[in-house]
């Protein structure tokens, strides 16, 4: 700053003598007699030090308010990092956490303690994550394979019934009125209403209108993971529904609903395919409305 004030003093042809002389002696003073030959048609203004220490005082004054004024802004939004961070928080770990498979897809995910999920079409899932390790606990609308870590109990919950395993592979089916349930490695314990069974690998149990039907399977995983719907003692409408859920198609009967129970397999990959199988079995006829509208009549 005195460096300034000095050429600003020499511009001025304010210094004295021996201030002259000193500045003078300064090595840039050849630089300086440049500059001021070049700039010579420009006014300078005089130095006024009673203004300018006015200026330097006012400065310091004002400038402690400034950084007031940044502490407090910086301080709020600090406050609104927190409060951002909180909600994150909360909604990530107390909200209800909610997984489906969309009509006519399929969809894989993993649990908190990376237990494996894959939901079937037109399927839901809701859990919390919060306090997860101790309490393993959903809920399932729907059909959903597990392949669950082992640790503490293991529950899904559903309108009709309870599955409770510790560290097991199993599948799970709620459909209208009807419960299945399918152990694949593990044990397995089903509680639908007042009853409880435990299952072993290989063992199915149906639950409809409060009876109960017990069968086994040979797969290690459930069918439909392998774009095929095995279906045992199903009526038509819950066929007929599954079909619609898997496609994503509109299916209308056109006859009275037959009552016999179908046992077999159906490809949830080819709907020319899966039609034909309904049509033979019923003794119907199908007809292609248009892409997705699908009707059945009698022969």
């Amino acid at each position: 700053m005195e460096k300034k004030y000095i050429l600003a003093q020499w511009l001025n042809n304010e210094l004295t003598e021996d201030q002259l002389a000193e500045f003078k002696a300064n090595p840039d003073n050849e630089k300086y007699e440049q500059i001021k030959n070049y700039t010579a048609h420009l006014e300078v203004p005089s130095f006024n030090e009673e203004k300018f220490l006015e200026h330097v005082i006012n400065h310091k004054k004002t400038t402690p308010n400034v950084i007031s004024s940044y502490k407090k802004w910086l301080f709020k939004v600090a406050a609104v990092f927190v409060i951002g961070l909180g909600i994150v928080f909360v909604m990530q770990n107390f909200a209800l956490q909610t997984h489906y498979a969309l009509i006519g897809k399929k969809a894989t995910f993993l649990l908190p303690d990376n237990s494996k999920v894959v939901l079937n079409a037109g399927s839901e899932i809701k859990y919390k994550k919060w306090n997860w390790d101790n309490n393993r606990n959903l809920e399932l609308d729907g059909e959903a394979y597990f392949k669950v870590a082992k640790g503490k109990k293991f529950e899904v919950t559903t309108v009709l019934g309870k599955v409770v395993v510790l560290g097991t592979q199993f599948n799970v089916k709620v459909r209208k009125d009807r419960l299945d349930v399918t152990c694949f490695e593990g044990k397995v314990l089903v509680k639908y209403q007042e009853k409880k069974l435990v299952l072993s690998p290989g063992q199915v149990v149906y639950f409809e209108d409060g009876k109960q039907i017990s069968t086994t399977v040979a797969s290690t995983k459930p069918e439909w993971m392998g774009n095929t719907i095995a279906f045992n003692k199903e009526n038509l409408r819950n066929i007929l529904d599954e079909i619609q859920r898997q496609y994503g198609v509109s299916i209308e009967v056109k006859t009275k609903y037959s009552s016999a129970l179908f046992t077999g397999k159906i490809p949830s990959n080819n709907l020319d395919v899966a039609l034909q199988i309904i049509a033979i079995t019923y003794h119907l006829e199908s007809k292609k409305i248009t892409a997705n509208k699908i009707i059945f009549e009698g022969k």
